[in-house]
């Protein structure tokens, strides 16, 4: 059997940030097309950037897939494409924010061949502009879910500047 090739857009928004947040995803294999979205009542954007992958990433059903994963979170794409997340590892994730999620992700990218590409953000590509709308609804949806791992701890506003890594 062919190894699947899975096409997965990702986002995530929070208003306030920290605020009311909430991620969007698309997924894309063959002819099969799926959307996938979660509100939280307060949490930040790049924890919810991260649980966009971690939430594609774990709708996948078949083990050893390759999977292109377009985002437009710098933190996300070059944590893991520049190898940053490997050195957190090793250092425990010491000084680091959100380690319950990067740690989610690590068991998550080891079942697949993953490529992790970074795409500009409200730049009208269709598949990322429809995360991005996703995202934003599931924010202030009904539906809004505790984010577990969200601590004041994470400083609030985050930023994706290199010196934090």
């Amino acid at each position: 059997m062919p190894t699947p090739k899975i096409t997965i857009y990702t986002d995530g928004a929070a208003r306030g940030n920290p605020g009311p947040g909430g991620y969007g995803v698309v997924l894309i294999s063959g002819k099969h097309r799926k959307e996938l979205s979660q509100g939280y009542r307060f949490t930040t954007n790049n924890r919810m950037e991260l649980l966009a992958v971690i939430k594609a990433l774990e709708a996948l059903k078949i083990e050893g897939s390759d999977v292109t994963i377009y985002t437009d979170s710098k933190y996300v794409a070059d944590a893991v494409e520049k190898g940053w997340l490997f050195r957190w590892v090793a250092k425990n994730f010491k000084g680091k924010r959100n380690k319950d999620l990067w740690v989610q992700f690590l068991e998550l990218y080891k079942r697949h061949n993953i490529k992790l590409i970074w795409i500009k953000g409200h730049d009208n590509h269709p598949h990322n502009e429809r995360c991005d709308q996703i995202a934003v609804g599931a924010s202030s949806g009904p539906d809004l879910k505790e984010d577990e791992g969200y601590t004041p701890e994470c400083g609030g506003v985050e930023t994706d500047s290199p010196e934090d890594h």
